[in-house]
C-alpha cells in the first residue's frame, strides 16, 4: 500500500479525465480509493455518463456537457481540487495504465520541498523503457522533440499523463489547449512560471484497451497543428 512520510493521503486529490472508458474506469477508481486517495473523476461528455460505472459515493464526479478534450478536463479537475483544499494534485489516466502504488514517487519530492511538479517518465529506467511498444516509442521520441522546441523544456518523456503538482503550482497552470497539446502547454507554463520540476521513473501497464485507444499518427499530427495554430495566434 502506498505510504508517504508527510500528511494524509486524503489531501492528495487524484484527477482522472475520462471519455467513454466504460467499465474500465471503475477498476481504476476502485484501485485508487483502496489506498485512501481522494478521487475526482471529470467526465468529458461521455456518451454514457461515467457516473454509471462509479459505485462508491466518496468519488467526486464532475461532467462536461460536451466533449472538450483531455486538457479541458484536467483544468476543470485541478480548479475543483484547489477549491476543495487539495495539498497535492495527481493526474491519472482512466484506462488503468498507471499504477497507484507509484504515486508516492511523485509525492515525496513535493512534500520535501525539492520541487513543485513531478512528472513520471517511461524512459529513465531501462526496464520501463522496454515495456513501451516499439512504434509507440518512436512516436513518443518525436513528441519529445516537438515539445522541447515549443516549450523550451527538454525532458525524457513529455506525453506521460502521470504527474503531480503542489496546489500552488496547480494555480499557476491555466490550460488553454483543450486537446492532447496540453502536455506541451504544461511544460511551457512550468518554464514561464519558474516552477521547479523533476522526472521520476514510471512504469506504464500497456493493455489491449489502452493500446487500442492510444494516439495514432494522425492524432499526433493534430497535436502539432494545434501547437502551430496556438503559436501563430499569440
Amino acid at each position: 500500500m502506498p505510504t508517504v512520510s508527510h500528511g494524509s493521503l486524503k489531501e492528495v486529490f487524484v484527477v482522472i479525465p475520462t471519455y467513454n472508458e466504460g467499465a474500465v474506469l471503475s477498476h481504476t477508481v476502485d484501485g485508487l480509493l483502496s489506498y485512501g486517495f481522494t478521487v475526482v473523476v471529470v467526465d468529458d461528455g461521455s456518451a454514457i455518463p461515467a457516473i454509471t460505472f462509479l459505485y462508491n459515493p466518496s468519488v467526486h464526479y464532475l461532467r462536461h456537457a460536451s466533449n472538450l478534450g483531455q486538457g479541458a478536463a484536467l483544468q476543470t479537475g485541478m480548479e475543483y481540487a484547489v477549491i476543495k483544499g487539495a495539498r497535492i494534485i495527481v493526474h491519472f489516466d482512466a484506462d488503468g495504465q498507471h499504477n497507484p502504488e507509484l504515486i508516492p514517487r511523485l509525492l515525496e519530492p513535493i512534500y520535501s520541498g525539492e520541487c513543485d511538479i513531478v512528472m513520471g517518465s517511461r524512459f529513465i529506467s531501462p526496464e520501463d523503457r522496454s515495456q513501451v511498444p516499439f512504434l509507440r516509442r518512436l512516436m513518443l521520441r518525436a513528441g519529445i522533440c516537438v515539445s522541447g522546441l515549443f516549450s523550451g523544456l527538454w525532458l525524457t518523456d513529455t506525453h506521460n499523463g502521470f504527474r503531480a503538482l503542489s496546489s500552488s503550482a496547480a494555480e499557476c497552470i491555466k490550460l488553454t489547449e483543450n486537446g492532447y497539446a496540453h502536455a506541451t502547454e504544461i511544460l511551457e507554463l512550468i518554464r514561464k512560471s519558474g516552477l521547479r520540476y523533476k522526472e521520476v521513473p514510471a512504469t506504464i501497464r500497456y493493455t489491449e484497451h489502452s493500446l487500442a485507444k492510444g494516439q495514432s499518427i494522425f492524432n499526433s499530427l493534430n497535436v502539432l497543428l494545434d501547437l502551430l495554430v496556438a503559436r501563430l495566434l499569440k
